[in-house]
C-alpha cells in the first residue's frame, strides 16, 4: 500500500491530509498561511510540517507515492503559478520547488478546480464522467471534469465560471474590472446585493428590512417563512442561476452539477429553485443533467489534491 498528501492551500491557513492509495483520509491538521515577505515561508513551513508528520508516525519515504496541491490562483498543467495576489507569490514552478523541499513528486492545481476533483472523486459527483462544480461563496468558483479528466486550460485558469457575463449593462463594476458577471449575482454577496437593491425599489412589508446587514441565510430563512419580498429576490436568484448554468451545461452538458460554499447550506430548496430556472435556459438535448450538493465541505480541496497526485504518480 502506498500513501500520499493532498494540500490545500489558503490564504489564512493551510489544510494537510493524509491519504492511502485508496482515498482514505487517515489524517489532517492544519498550519497558518504565512504570507509576509511576498510568501517565501509558505513552502517551506509546508515542507517542514510534513516531515514532521512523518517523522512522528515512522513513515518512510518509500512508502510516500507524492503530493498534490491546490493553489488559490491560477496553475498550469506543468505546475507554474501566475501570480497569487493574496500569497504574494509572483510567476514560478510550485511543483519543482516543493519537491526541491519535500524530495517528493508534486502535481499542483488551482485550488478551485481541485475541490472539483475532490468532489468529483469522493463527493457529490461520485460515479459520473462529466461534471460542473459551483462554489456559492464570497465569490463564485468552480471546475469542470470532462471524460473523467479535470479541465486545467491552456493557462490555468480554465473554468473561471464566476466570470462569464450574465449582464454587460451592470454599472457597478465586479472585482476583475468586467461589469455584469456571475459572481456579482449568484455568489453569497450577490445575494445580499439582490436583496438591497429589492428592498430600496419600495415600501413593500418584510423581515428583511429591520436587519443591519442582509446574508443569504436570512434571505432563504424568510423565503421559507413565506416573505413576499424574500421570495421575489430568490426568484430573481434563481433566474441568474438558472440562466448561468443552462449556458454553461449548453457547453460542457454534464451528468450532475454539484453545487457548493456557503449558500449551498440553504440545501433541497436551493437544488430545486435553481433546477427549474435551469430548465428555462438549457439546450433541451443538455437538459438532463441533474442537481447535487457538495457532500466533502472543507475537505474537498485536500481530497483533490491528492487524486492529483494519486493519478500522476500512483501507476
Amino acid at each position: 500500500m502506498k500513501y500520499g498528501f493532498g494540500i490545500d492551500l489558503g490564504g489564512t491557513t493551510v489544510k494537510i491530509a493524509y491519504f492511502d492509495q485508496e482515498g482514505t483520509m487517515l489524517q489532517n491538521w492544519e498550519i497558518p498561511t504565512v504570507t509576509a515577505n511576498g510568501g517565501k515561508q509558505i513552502l517551506p513551513d509546508i515542507a517542514a510540517s510534513i516531515r514532521q508528520f512523518m517523522d512522528a508516525n515512522n513513515i518512510a519515504d518509500t512508502a510516500v507515492l507524492g503530493l498534490g496541491i491546490g493553489v488559490p490562483g491560477p496553475v498550469s498543467g506543468k505546475g507554474v503559478v501566475n501570480k497569487c495576489i493574496n500569497l504574494g507569490w509572483g510567476v514560478f514552478n510550485i511543483a519543482e520547488e516543493l519537491t526541491a523541499l519535500t524530495g517528493f513528486p508534486v502535481k499542483a492545481g488551482n485550488d478551485a478546480n481541485v475541490a472539483a476533483l475532490g468532489e468529483f472523486w469522493k463527493g457529490g459527483g461520485q460515479g459520473c464522467e462529466n461534471m460542473v462544480f459551483v462554489t456559492l461563496g464570497t465569490g463564485v468558483g468552480g471546475g469542470i471534469v470532462v471524460d473523467g479528466r479535470l479541465m486545467h486550460g491552456s493557462h490555468g485558469s480554465g473554468a473561471e465560471i464566476g466570470h462569464m457575463v450574465l449582464d454587460k449593462n451592470e454599472p457597478v463594476a465586479c472585482n476583475c474590472g468586467k461589469h455584469g458577471c456571475v459572481e456579482q449575482y449568484c455568489s453569497a454577496t450577490g445575494i445580499s446585493t439582490l436583496a438591497k437593491r429589492r428592498v430600496a425599489k419600495d415600501d413593500a412589508p418584510s423581515t428583511l428590512r429591520g436587519l443591519n446587514t442582509v446574508t443569504a441565510k436570512d434571505i432563504f430563512d424568510a423565503g421559507k417563512a413565506g416573505d413576499a419580498v424574500a421570495l421575489e429576490i430568490l426568484d430573481q436568484y434563481y433566474d441568474y442561476m438558472g440562466e448561468f448554468l443552462g449556458s454553461l451545461c449548453s457547453v460542457v452538458d454534464p451528468e450532475v452539477v454539484v453545487l457548493g460554499g456557503g449558500v449551498s447550506k440553504a440545501g433541497a430548496v436551493l437544488l430545486e429553485g435553481v433546477e427549474k430556472a435551469f430548465q428555462k435556459y438549457v439546450f433541451h438535448a443538455a437538459s438532463g443533467a441533474k442537481f447535487a450538493l457538495a457532500s466533502l465541505g472543507n475537505d474537498a480541496g485536500a481530497y483533490g489534491a491528492f487524486k492529483l497526485a494519486l493519478d500522476a504518480f500512483g501507476a
